[in-house]
């Protein structure tokens, strides 16, 4: 399958210019992806709650309610989000600048009137420091032109983790965009059974992340930037990490091993600026998933498309 490889569909992408938006729509996601969580029965590794890109933004996909079913999209063309039922009821309000708080009570009204009826922890996870979403009255701006820049970067790097994903036959995660982290991802498994996580992420319950890393893993994936890597990037790491996993050579040039996150890193500008920005991410995911794979003793043969 050929890809489609041209640097200019890789948009520019800062996170200064953009972060206070980004932070708001953060926020924004998390309130919606509760949503999901509370109301969608249990996958591993909680795959219920996450979001799937679009061809205008990204999607809750059905959520079950009471013998109906609903959806919740962020649409980053027309700048909106969007509410659809299966019975023929629509909702929703432009994205614009406003407070969380002022997000949150238009969001939870609108469900209402839907008749939709639920209760989420209403306040921020995996964030150091969290106001609950009813009481964040800082004033939040959006920037709607770095919005669809953010969401153009989703739609190239799912384009190409596809085709990553293609190559493995063993146990994957679909493409996904976790609103905890922000993160878009997709996680290959080895089959084995991993040691209990030690947990400690912020504002999440040590319970979450055991069940999450409940199996051997090598993922990778697509983030905004989060200091001390103050710019988006494209990550890669195992867990449990092999003995060796931080030293291991991978490609292309400009990706390293941030001893901060436990990951290697690759700077999304690296990317771009590549003459082939779809060969260099994949030589970024092949590499390290090879590191991870074979350091680990996982059953490659067993495992890959050849």
């Amino acid at each position: 399958m050929a890809l489609t490889d041209s640097r200019a569909q890789w948009p520019e992408l800062g996170l200064s210019d953009w972060i206070e938006t980004r932070d708001a729509l953060h926020l924004w996601l998390q309130i919606v992806g509760k949503v999901r969580l509370r109301l969608t029965p249990l996958v591993n590794h909680y795959w219920q709650s996450t979001f799937y890109l679009t061809a205008r933004g990204v999607t809750t996909s059905p959520i079950p309610w009471e013998g109906r079913s609903f959806t919740i999209d962020f649409d980053f063309v027309t700048h909106r989000l969007v509410m659809t039922t299966s019975d023929g009821i629509r909702g929703g309000f432009p994205l614009r600048a406003q407070t969380v708080a002022e997000f949150y009570e238009r969001f939870m009204s609108e469900l209402a009137r839907l008749g939709i009826a639920v209760r989420i922890y209403a306040t921020p996870n995996e964030l150091p420091i969290v106001v609950p979403f009813p009481e964040d009255h800082k004033p939040r701006p959006y920037d709607a032109d770095a919005v669809h820049r953010f969401w153009l970067v989703l739609v190239q790097a799912d384009r190409v983790l596809k085709q990553f994903r293609a190559q493995f036959l063993g146990k994957c995660s679909p493409i996904h965009l976790f609103w905890g982290g922000m993160d878009l991802a997709v996680t290959r498994f080895s089959g084995r059974t991993a040691p209990a996580h030690p947990g400690g992420i912020p504002n999440l319950p040590d319970y979450v992340t055991r069940e999450s890393y409940s199996h051997e893993v090598s993922s990778c994936g697509f983030w905004s930037g989060t200091a001390p890597i103050d710019y988006p990037a494209f990550y890669a790491y195992a867990y449990p990490q092999p003995a060796g996993f931080a030293d291991a050579r991978v490609r292309p040039d400009g990706a390293f091993y941030s001893k901060d996150f436990g990951e290697f890193i690759l700077p999304y500008d690296r990317v771009r600026g590549a003459q082939s920005p779809d060969n260099a991410l994949l030589d970024f995911l092949e590499s390290t998933y090879a590191a991870a794979a074979e350091l680990a003793h996982w059953d490659r043969a067993a495992l890959e498309r050849r």
